[in-house]
C-alpha cells in the first residue's frame, strides 16, 4: 500500500527522482498515466492490469467509455527505473499535470498520484477536518 507524501523536482529532461520505499512497491515495471484532478496516477502492474480490465469492460458503443479508455490507457506509460532511481515523464503526461519543477509524490492506497507543488497545494487550500468529517459523512463513512 502506498501511503506518505513526499516532495520532489523534476529535471530539464523529465526525470523524476521516485522514493526508494515507493520503488520497493512499485516493482520493476509499472505504469504512469493521466490522474483526475490534473495529476499524474502510477500503479504497480497488478493494479494498472485491474484498472485495465475495468475500463475494457465498459461497452465501446457508449463514447464516454470510449473517452474513459482514451483518458487512462491510450494516455499510458510502462516505466521503470534508471540507476538514480529516477523515472523518465513523457511531455504529454509533464503537460496533462503541469510539472515543472517542484513535484509532490502522495501514497493514496492503490497508486502514488504526481502532483505540481502548485496544483497541490491549491488543492489543499481551505481544506480542512470538518470538510472531511463531512465529506465521510455524505459517503457513509464513519471512524
Amino acid at each position: 500500500m502506498f501511503i506518505g507524501e513526499y516532495n520532489h523536482s523534476i529535471d530539464a529532461k523529465g526525470r523524476l527522482i521516485v522514493p526508494a520505499k515507493y520503488r520497493d512497491e512499485l516493482g520493476e515495471h509499472f505504469f504512469v498515466t493521466k490522474g483526475l484532478d490534473g495529476c499524474l496516477f502510477a500503479y504497480d502492474e497488478k493494479d494498472f492490469s485491474a484498472l485495465q480490465e475495468k475500463v475494457m469492460s465498459l461497452p465501446l458503443s457508449n463514447k464516454a467509455s470510449r473517452d474513459i479508455s482514451r483518458f487512462f490507457l491510450g494516455s499510458a506509460q510502462e516505466s521503470e527505473f534508471d540507476k538514480q532511481g529516477r523515472i523518465l515523464l513523457a511531455a504529454p503526461l509533464r503537460e496533462h499535470a503541469g510539472l515543472e519543477k517542484d513535484v509532490v509524490l502522495v501514497g493514496v492506497g492503490n497508486r502514488i498520484e504526481i502532483w505540481s507543488k502548485e496544483r497541490y497545494d491549491a488543492s489543499e487550500e481551505g481544506f480542512d477536518a470538518d470538510d472531511v468529517a463531512l465529506k465521510l459523512e455524505e459517503l457513509g463513512l464513519s471512524l
